[in-house]
């Protein structure tokens, strides 16, 4: 029983980080309606700002946290208005070419800086806690708090102000929007901006428990993807729920099982969920 529950609560952990990223990339989609094959990158660049600021200039951990989600949320913005919003009438072959383009310059600027070997942040709580015979390092712990956190604070913004509900019109109905006042180009720049500050928050967290690399965004990506395809492509709730159950899914079958075959039956309840609702957990089913 206690490593059931000490299973449940690395699932958590991780999947709070996969929450983070799928909710970036579900807010992008939503409102581009393309796939941002790049989001693993920005994933990365996120946590090396983070660690540079921490190890080189001694910054506070959270605070550099907040910095390097205000960096991204730039970065983003920057990305949606030269990238993708010029291909916008294009066919999205388009836009998945300049993706990858963007994916492969974004890994090439942090070869030059941060050079290709795997880094640690320098700081990190390691405290050991411990209740009911379970462990638990503090950093994982607040790892999970900070996400809901986030997760609250991304809930009320889309709910309760202005531009959250700018955001869901153009996510709903572009030209409808655009028709009744809407500045879609900023709502857009805006989403893709706040998807982008939640990449670079998911790898800040997960930063100090594993290894800060190049690459290191590409796996979560993948996980990412699965995550929304899981939970309903564009759907928020979805987005976070898938999220926690890939997190838990994985977490008991490394614990039961063997950690090799973790990613085999996370893809094998993705297909299980698919056959039974091939819109995903919380997908509508097109009318007409």
């Amino acid at each position: 029983m206690v490593l059931f529950f000490q299973q449940i609560l690395n699932g958590i952990m991780i999947g709070s980080v996969y929450s983070l990223m799928a909710l970036g990339l579900t807010l992008i989609y939503g409102i581009l309606h393309i796939p941002n094959f790049a989001h693993g990158n920005k994933y990365m660049l996120g946590a090396f700002i983070s660690l540079s600021l921490v190890a080189l200039w001694q910054i506070n951990y959270w605070v550099a946290i907040v910095i390097s989600m205000l960096v991204l949320a730039g970065i983003g913005m920057l990305v949606e208005k030269l990238i993708y919003r010029p291909l916008q009438d294009q066919p999205h072959i388009n836009s998945f070419i300049a993706a990858i383009g963007l994916l492969l310059l974004l890994e090439g600027i942090a070869f030059a800086i941060w050079g290709g070997e795997w880094q640690r942040f320098p700081f990190a709580y390691k405290q050991n806690l411990r209740f009911f015979g379970i462990t638990i390092t503090l950093h994982r712990l607040l790892v999970i708090f900070a996400t809901v956190a986030l997760i609250v604070l991304l809930q009320v913004f889309i709910k309760k102000t202005p531009w959250g509900w700018a955001i869901e019109a153009v996510a709903q109905d572009r030209e409808g929007a655009h028709l009744v006042g809407i500045n879609v180009p900023l709502v857009s720049s805006l989403a893709f901006g706040i998807g982008t500050a939640l990449a670079a928050a998911a790898s800040s967290l997960i930063g100090p428990v594993y290894l800060v690399y190049p690459a290191m965004g590409s796996l979560p990506l993948i996980k990412a993807f699965v995550v929304i395809i899981l939970g309903g492509m564009g759907s928020l709730p979805g987005a976070v729920i898938g999220g926690y159950l890939l997190g838990l899914i994985e977490s008991l079958a490394g614990g039961y099982i063997s950690m090799i075959y973790a990613d085999l039956f996370a893809f094998a309840v993705l297909v299980i969920v698919l056959t039974i609702k091939p819109t995903g957990l919380f997908g509508k089913r097109a009318e007409g």
